[in-house]
């Protein structure tokens, strides 16, 4: 798939030029299309999206604050490295982040809510395809945290889930931790379902955690350090 190909896909719901530049610059990250450490020039990525230089300028500032590009003096824009330390800084944002949002969203999650969290667990446990596996994710917690009405809390939350599935993604088939991870997933939706916020909110502390945990292993070489693929 190319860049195109990525913002064409999106037209119909985005609002502006900008946003449909950084949503395919976004996905072409988080899938891997843009690898760690690529140059993003903004004439050649002009061109391959058919717009100006000045969305796209726009659009990598946006990924900039998002943590998914980097400006370098004199070398422009890259795609923004991981390292084991990015992955374990995110997941503390996240159990900041989401287990407030549980908390808030659980006095009003409702059968319906349960039902689609449940039928979202079932889509992942048949999808083959794992470029799905963050966005379907992604609609397994938000369903969960939507009942809490805290708009702006809930789009922390999904830059946050955006940084995390890029380095989900990039080690997911070196991890074979799906089956884990919906085992968790089912746990924390039956304690959401009792309802038990105490151990809800504990199960998704863990949750998102173990996931950090088996991401800073993959990333981390044997010395300790983080990865950067300019090194190798």
């Amino acid at each position: 798939m190319e860049l195109y190909d990525l913002m064409a896909g999106a037209a119909q719901s985005a609002r502006s030029t900008p946003d449909l530049v950084a949503h395919a610059l976004r996905e072409a990250i988080i899938t891997g299309l843009s690898a760690a450490g690529q140059p993003l020039r903004q004439d050649e990525l002009a061109s391959a999206l058919r717009v100006s230089k000045i969305p796209v300028r726009e659009a990598l500032r946006r990924l900039e604050a998002e943590g998914l590009v980097v400006f370098h003096t004199n070398r422009g824009a890259m795609v923004a490295p991981l390292d084991a330390a990015q992955a374990v800084e995110i997941a503390e944002i996240r159990v900041a982040l989401e287990v407030l949002a549980l908390q808030l969203a659980i006095p009003n999650l409702t059968a319906r809510d349960l039902r689609r969290a449940q039928s979202v667990l079932e889509e992942l446990d048949a999808e083959t395809d794992r470029a799905r596996w963050g966005t379907l994710n992604r609609d397994f917690h938000h369903t969960l945290y939507t009942p809490a009405r805290r708009p702006q809390l809930l789009d922390l939350i999904t830059t946050q889930h955006q940084r995390f599935d890029r380095c989900m993604r990039v080690v997911l088939a070196a991890m074979e931790h799906q089956a884990q991870s919906q085992s968790e997933h089912r746990a924390i939706l039956a304690a959401c379902a009792q309802p038990d916020p105490q151990l809800a909110t504990s199960l998704l502390a863990e949750h998102i955690t173990a996931a950090a945990r088996l991401l800073a292993a993959h990333l981390r070489p044997a010395h300790g350090a983080s990865v950067d693929p300019q090194n190798h």
